[in-house]
């Protein structure tokens, strides 16, 4: 599989989501997005960073610009897409997930390790994990706040569209636990079909022994 990784000006996880899936033996290449998507992507990571520095909000500029075009076109073919802190942003903006992402509860970047429970353990992004299993990843982010309509939060747990919830080190899900007031402690969830996700916290960096732990290279199995 050949992913794309979708550089902006601003994203600085790019190289971050290239290393950890050669480090898994995938095939990933960085991509600028005024190129647009090589014609043998066959999945395609949308990383963190500040593209375009956050201007208007997180991910509001990114997510018009035609790559994105091109990202839409591969998630309705079933192509594998992930986007991942800015990622996940630019991926709300441009309708591949429900939600939003805004600023956190304490109005402050946070960067520290949390732990996620998995909500479901059969799509591609859980499929190494159980369900309920607890992994440990880290954050980075200013604006990680889930936000959603009541209406559509119904929609999207009666769909079982929500992959990840923060949660303690024991799978509690509680308010303690959730680092940026993101409703329901969402972290992740899907999009319409389940090769595609959007998520806050990052699994390119908990996926090297040495480096943040290995817990987050489930999720990045689905690219191979």
């Amino acid at each position: 599989m050949t992913v794309s990784v979708v550089q902006f000006g601003g994203s600085n996880c790019d190289r971050d989501a290239v290393r950890a899936l050669s480090h898994l033996d995938v095939d990933a290449e960085r991509v600028w997005h005024e190129d647009g998507l090589p014609a043998d992507t066959d999945g395609v990571v949308v990383p963190g960073g500040f593209s375009y520095g956050d201007y208007l909000r997180a991910g509001a500029m990114a997510a018009r610009t035609p790559v994105m075009d091109e990202v839409r076109s591969l998630a309705e073919e079933g192509v594998p897409v992930l986007g991942v802190c800015n990622g996940a942003q630019i991926g709300c903006e441009a309708g591949l997930t429900e939600g939003a992402f805004t600023t956190n509860r304490s109005a402050r970047f946070q960067c520290e390790h949390v732990h996620l429970r998995v909500e479901r353990a059969d799509t591609p992004w859980t499929r190494a994990y159980d369900e309920g299993e607890v992994l440990e990843v880290p954050i980075a982010h200013g604006e990680g706040r889930f936000e959603i309509s009541d209406e559509r939060l119904a929609r999207l747990n009666g769909e079982n569209g929500v992959l990840f919830r923060y949660c303690d080190a024991d799978g509690n899900v509680t308010d303690e636990a959730n680092p940026n007031g993101s409703t329901e402690n969402v972290a992740g969830v899907l999009g319409e079909r389940e090769t595609v996700a959007v998520m806050m916290p990052h699994p390119e960096r908990a996926t090297l022994p040495d480096v943040g732990g290995t817990d987050g290279r489930g999720v990045l199995r689905a690219f191979s």
